[in-house]
C-alpha cells in the first residue's frame, strides 16, 4: 500500500537517490510515510500547503507531533515513534535541492498560463507595465507610468500584502494552529491593502477581517465582502489613525488579541516586510525596465513602504535618482494617501530617502484622473491623478529626463467619489 501511495505522489516527492533511506522494515515504512505526506500536501487544504521548504517545517512538525503522540500512546509502538522522529529529522536535514517541498515549475510568463492567481504577483521577471504618457505629456520631458492596477488584486498593495503573508507563513503563524483552528488575517485598511490581503487569503484558504473607516468609498467595502472578508466599518479618519481603541487600528488590534487563534495583524504601518517588498520587486523592476536610465520617481505617501523600499534600492544603484513624494492638501478625501502631518502612524517613513515633497490641492487628484482617462486612455485612480500633477509641476520647473510615476490603482473603485467631485459625471441626460 505504501509503495502504491509513494508511486502516486508527484515525482518530486519520491525518495531522492541522494537521501539515505532505511533498508527495510518499519523504519522504511515510516520513511515512505514521511514522503507520502510531502506529496499529499499538494492536494491538502490550502491552509496546510507550505510554499517553500522553509515553510514546510511547521507543517511537518505538526504532522510529526500528532503521529508521534498517537504512536507513543500504544506501548507496542513506542519504538516506532522514535524511528519516526529520526525519519523526520533525516528528511528535514536533506541538502537543499534534493527534496523540493511543494516545488513547482517556474511560471511561464511568456505563455501567460499559471497554476495559481498568486503566480501573477509582480516581480522583476513579471513586472507591472510601464506606459509612456503621450497626449498628456510635458514638453521637454519623458514620463512613464507604472500601472499597479495590473497586479492580480488591483493595486500596488499586492506587493506588501504578499510579502507580509509569506513571512508569517514561513514562521508557521498562519493556517492550522495547535488549537485546531485556521488562523488568518485582521488588518486596518483604507481599502487597497485589505483587498490585496483578502485576495491572497481567499487563494490560500485563510479567514480575513478588514477594519475600514466609514468614509472609504462604498465600492471598496463591497469588493472586500466579495473577496470573502468580514468587514467592520468604523467612524474613523479616512486614513486609519493611531490612538483610541475604537479607531480602525485599535479595533484590529483588539480582534487580534481577543481571537488570537483566528486572527493575526500584520500591521502594514510598522511591518518591515512592507518596505522590503518594494526593495525586492518595485525598485528592481523600474531599474530593469528603464535600463538604468530612470532619473525621477514620483509617488505618494501612505504607509511609506513603497517610497522606503523603492528608494533604498534605486539610490544604491544611482544616488542621483530623484525620489519625489506628492502629498494631498489637508482635509483631503483620497483614500490611502497622507500628508507629512499624518505620518505619525507609520514607522517606515524615512525622510532621508526622499529628495522632495510636493503638496497638491487634493481636488486636482480627481480632475487629473479624469483627464488621464479621457486623454490617454489610462483608467487611473485619484491618487494617480495627484501623483501625475506632482510630476507635471516638477517638469514645469526642470526637464525630467526619464520619469516614472507609480500609479497605485484604477478608477473603478472610485466612481462614487468621482461623481461627488465632478457632478457632471452623474448626469443621466
Amino acid at each position: 500500500m505504501l509503495n502504491l501511495l509513494l508511486t502516486a505522489c508527484p515525482a518530486r516527492f519520491r525518495t531522492p537517490e541522494s537521501t539515505k533511506a532505511p533498508k527495510s522494515g518499519l523504519a522504511l515504512d515510516l520513511f515512505k510515510i514521511t514522503h507520502v505526506f510531502l506529496g499529499l500536501i499538494t492536494t491538502s487544504p490550502v491552509w496546510f500547503r507550505p510554499r517553500s521548504p522553509r515553510a514546510a517545517v511547521p507543517a511537518l512538525v505538526r504532522y510529526g507531533a500528532h503521529l508521534m503522540t498517537t504512536l507513543s500512546s500504544k506501548p507496542n509502538l513506542t519504538n516506532s515513534a522514535s524511528i519516526l522522529s529520526t525519519t523526520l529529522s533525516t528528511t528535514l536535514s536533506t541538502k537543499p535541492g534534493t527534496l523540493a517541498v511543494n516545488a513547482k515549475p517556474r511560471p511561464n510568463h511568456a505563455a501567460r498560463v499559471y497554476d495559481s492567481i498568486l503566480d501573477l504577483l509582480p516581480n522583476e521577471e513579471n513586472p507591472s507595465p510601464l506606459v509612456r504618457v503621450q497626449r498628456f505629456a510635458f514638453p521637454g520631458s519623458v514620463l512613464y507610468v507604472k500601472l499597479e492596477w495590473m497586479n492580480p488584486f488591483g493595486s500596488v498593495k499586492d506587493r506588501a500584502a504578499s510579502e507580509m503573508i509569506d513571512r508569517l507563513e514561513q514562521q508557521g503563524l498562519l493556517g492550522l494552529q495547535p488549537s485546531g483552528k485556521v488562523r488568518g488575517i485582521v488588518e486596518p485598511t483604507s481599502g487597497n491593502t485589505g483587498l490585496s490581503l483578502a485576495g491572497i487569503c481567499a487563494a490560500r484558504g485563510y479567514p480575513m477581517r478588514a477594519v475600514v473607516p466609514a468614509k472609504v468609498p462604498r465600492e471598496k467595502k463591497t469588493l472586500l465582502r466579495i473577496a470573502g472578508a468580514d468587514v467592520d466599518v468604523v467612524a474613523d479618519a479616512l486614513c486609519p489613525l493611531p490612538g483610541t481603541e475604537d479607531g480602525t487600528i485599535g479595533m484590529a488590534k483588539s480582534h487580534a488579541r481577543a481571537s488570537s487563534d483566528r486572527y493575526l495583524m500584520p500591521n502594514q504601518y510598522e511591518n518591515p516586510a512592507n518596505a522590503d517588498a518594494h526593495f525586492r520587486t518595485t525598485g528592481p523592476e523600474i531599474w530593469r525596465q528603464t535600463e538604468g536610465k530612470v532619473s525621477h520617481v514620483f509617488l505618494s505617501l501612505g504607509t511609506c513602504g513603497t517610497v522606503t523600499g523603492l528608494s533604498k534600492f534605486l539610490k544604491a544603484k544611482n544616488l542621483n535618482i530623484k525620489i519625489i513624494a506628492v502629498q494631498p492638501s489637508p482635509g483631503h478625501d483620497v483614500p490611502g494617501l497622507r500628508n507629512v502631518s499624518e505620518l505619525g502612524v507609520s514607522k517606515l517613513y524615512d525622510p532621508a530617502l526622499i529628495d522632495g515633497i510636493l503638496e497638491v490641492d487634493y481636488r486636482l487628484a480627481y480632475q487629473r484622473a479624469l483627464e488621464l482617462c479621457q486623454r490617454e486612455g489610462l483608467f487611473a485612480g485619484p491618487s494617480s491623478g495627484l501623483i501625475y500633477e506632482g510630476a507635471r509641476v516638477t517638469a514645469a520647473r526642470t526637464p525630467v529626463t526619464l520619469g516614472v510615476a507609480i500609479f497605485c490603482d484604477s478608477i473603478f473603485k472610485y466612481t462614487s467619489t468621482m461623481e461627488q467631485h465632478l457632478p457632471e459625471l452623474a448626469s443621466d441626460d
